[in-house]
């Protein structure tokens, strides 16, 4: 039976997947790359895996769930080998169940492969036909193992720099890998480095991590982000990491959500702390549609950082008082995912188990709510109507971020056009839909002062509907040319 999610309490963009690898001198890869997943269990939450090399044999644990229901202490002590790589998943593309959890694994002549994704592919379907028409048999319908295949046949036939290399050319999509070659971990950002990937320096070797967070848990040092289109091969002795650009590209396609909403506000993405993007984003917001309230307060826990420098800047311009900052709304954080609800009645009672109105905070105020995006509306209307039951007179939303108006197709799990209340409404509308007084979206000018990159290197495809690669039926914001693989034409997208 497939379970539906309560949309009224999960209505936001789903995380991606986070990777990790790590390469130490004689120390076991296992517990480290466990606490690295949980450093990363924000990034997914269906699935966690580790598997490592101990120079003689590949050993891995992969199970559906949390990193601290996935494994336990017997778990971690069977995984041997200084050399490892880990991965937590929540699925956009394939099925929600162990065959596309991951890493995933592959053994042949060649060696063994392990490998973690973060990203969506493309073209995955073409490069899959040509690989099972030349007698690859996959047990997946995930993008995961069509990487996996074109790589371990590459492998047979070149070395591994150029291996991957072969295979980067013939993918097209967002990545970020983390790959285990026996006992050789490297990390691969695609060419427009969609999807954050950094280096960190332990005390005793090195590690590749979705973000910076994961590298701080373990005490290490940030050394610097994997640049797009680059291969960062660990060290077998721990001593450090090689480095090969593979692809260059003029323009990169950073996605501009993981300063908004994806990324945990203690990390570094690109040299930038997403904490103060987002401060800088919530004052961007005020700058362009304050309004004189009595409080603002962040829906928890993404809007805080928004609500923060929104609160700052009102009180700097010189025109009043400013708005004072408040925790409006308390989270509970005990609550494991609801599922759909048979009356609205119901519905409402699964808002009010996750989040819980100060009365105090409210009452008799004009109330302005910040928050990082609107997709389908439902929970906003469900969050206007918990502050009014509480007594606020006035309920204005303010959104760090430009409206959604189409699809990712670069992995985040997010609503098809029909789904997405921005695709066809105006602001005023869906202030009305969703019972604000006012709603006003952040510009994409905005949003790109605040991260420091210009519109050509983002990839802003949700919210103009233009993208950075070539996808059926969709148009392009740049010069894009998908790989030829097999029978596929070489054309150019859409443009």
């Amino acid at each position: 039976m497939t379970e539906r999610r309560d949309e009224t309490v999960e209505s936001g963009p789903r995380e991606k997947c986070g990777v990790v690898g790590i390469s130490l001198e004689d120390r076991a890869a296992a517990l480290p790359t466990y606490y690295a997943l949980y450093a990363l269990q924000h990034r997914g939450q269906e699935s966690a895996g580790i598997v490592t090399h101990d120079g003689f044999q590949q050993h891995s644990h992969v199970e559906m769930g949390l990193v601290g229901d996935a494994f336990d202490e017997d778990d971690v002590e069977a995984l041997k080998g200084s050399a490892g790589i880990g991965h937590v998943r929540y699925p956009t593309a394939g099925s929600v169940d162990k065959s596309c959890a991951q890493p995933f694994t592959v053994s042949f002549k060649g060696g063994a492969l392990g490998l973690s994704h973060n990203g969506n592919l493309v073209n995955a379907e073409s490069v899959r036909d040509e690989l099972a028409s030349s007698g690859h048999a996959f047990t997946s319908d995930g993008d995961t193992e069509v990487i996996a295949h074109d790589l371990a046949r590459n492998l047979l036939e070149e070395d591994l720099v150029r291996a991957v290399k072969r295979t980067m050319n013939r993918i097209h999509g967002s990545y970020a890998l983390t790959i285990s070659h026996d006992d050789t971990v490297l990390g691969v950002r695609d060419p427009e480095g969609n999807r954050p990937l950094c280096i960190g320096e332990l005390d005793d070797g090195y590690i590749l991590a979705s973000e910076s967070a994961a590298i701080d848990t373990l005490g290490g040092e940030l050394v610097r982000d994997v640049r797009p289109g680059e291969l960062v091969v660990l060290r077998e002795d721990g001593s450090g990491f090689d480095s090969y650009q593979l692809v260059e590209q003029e323009h990169t396609a950073n996605c501009f959500f993981e300063y908004v909403y994806f990324a945990r506000p203690d990390s570094t993405i690109d040299g930038e702390l997403v904490y103060e993007v987002r401060r800088e984003l919530g004052r961007q917001l005020w700058a362009e549609s304050g309004v004189e309230s009595d409080v603002v307060m962040p829906v928890p826990d993404s809007g805080r950082a928004f609500a923060s420098g929104y609160a700052e800047a009102s009180k700097e311009d010189g025109t009043g008082d400013g708005v004072e900052f408040a925790e409006g709304l308390m989270k509970n954080r005990y609550v494991g995912r609801t599922f759909i609800m048979p009356t609205q009645e119901a519905r409402e009672r699964a808002v009010r188990l996750k989040l819980n109105p100060i009365r105090s905070t409210v009452e008799g105020k004009s109330v302005t709510i910040i928050d990082d995006s609107i997709v389908r509306g439902t929970t906003s209307n469900q969050l206007v109507k918990l502050v009014r039951d509480a007594g606020a007179e006035e309920v204005h939303v303010r959104i760090g971020a430009p409206a959604i108006v189409a699809p990712c197709y670069m992995g985040i799990d997010m609503a098809t056009r029909e789904e997405l209340i921005a695709a066809e409404k105006s602001e005023e509308e869906i202030a009305e839909e969703i019972g604000a007084d006012s709603l006003s979206y952040l510009s994409i000018d905005a949003v790109t002062e605040a991260i420091g990159k210009s519109r050509s290197d983002l990839c802003l495809g949700c919210v103009t509907g233009e993208y950075p690669y070539d996808i059926d039926g969709e148009t392009t914001d740049r010069d894009v040319t998908r790989p030829a693989v097999g029978g596929d034409a070489d054309v150019p997208a859409d443009d």
